[in-house]
């Protein structure tokens, strides 16, 4: 009971203390990059997809995913992403994410519904660069009949890079 007094007592604190001492201020800013956590990733031909990440305020950003191989099978994603920064420090961004997509692969078609935490962190000197991390759950329906959750966790390589202007 203690312990849960002080865990509440310290996200208490951290929710209402001056986060734009520490933060990246992103806002008003367009990133631009890859994504590349929806399912179609997983299959063969995987499609990294292009993306456009905009920080509409301080503490809330959009992101646009679009992403195509026309080889056979065909593969391709349609989507979008949002996010709410937790937490900020100089050079990192802790945020929750969630997102949905159109996605095919492999001659199949579905949605992908994705949610969860991660992370955008930059370099010192390359203010610009965003390097993301994330991990969470996923619902899909791309593979076999029905939806099938699936968790992830995926470094800067799958989640994105962005370079903001």
């Amino acid at each position: 009971m203690r312990l849960r007094l002080i865990a509440l007592l310290a996200l208490t604190l951290l929710s209402t203390a001056p986060a734009s001492a520490w933060a990246r201020d992103l806002q008003g800013r367009l990133g631009m990059g890859f994504n590349n956590q929806f399912a179609n990733s997983f299959v063969a031909y995987r499609v990294p997809a292009f993306s456009v990440k905009y920080a509409m305020t301080r503490d809330i950003a959009l992101e646009a995913v679009v992403g195509t191989s026309t080889a056979t099978p065909t593969n391709s994603v349609t989507g979008v992403k949002f996010f709410k920064n937790l937490f900020l420090e100089t050079n990192l961004n802790f945020y929750f994410a969630f997102g949905g997509a159109i996605v095919a692969a492999n001659n199949k078609s579905g949605s992908e519904f994705l949610g969860g935490i991660g992370a955008e962190f930059f370099i010192p000197g390359l203010e610009s660069l965003g390097l993301s991390f994330e991990t969470g759950g996923s619902l899909h329906n791309l593979i076999g009949d029905g939806y099938s959750f699936r968790t992830f966790g995926v470094s800067f390589v799958d989640a994105g890079i962005h370079f903001y202007f």
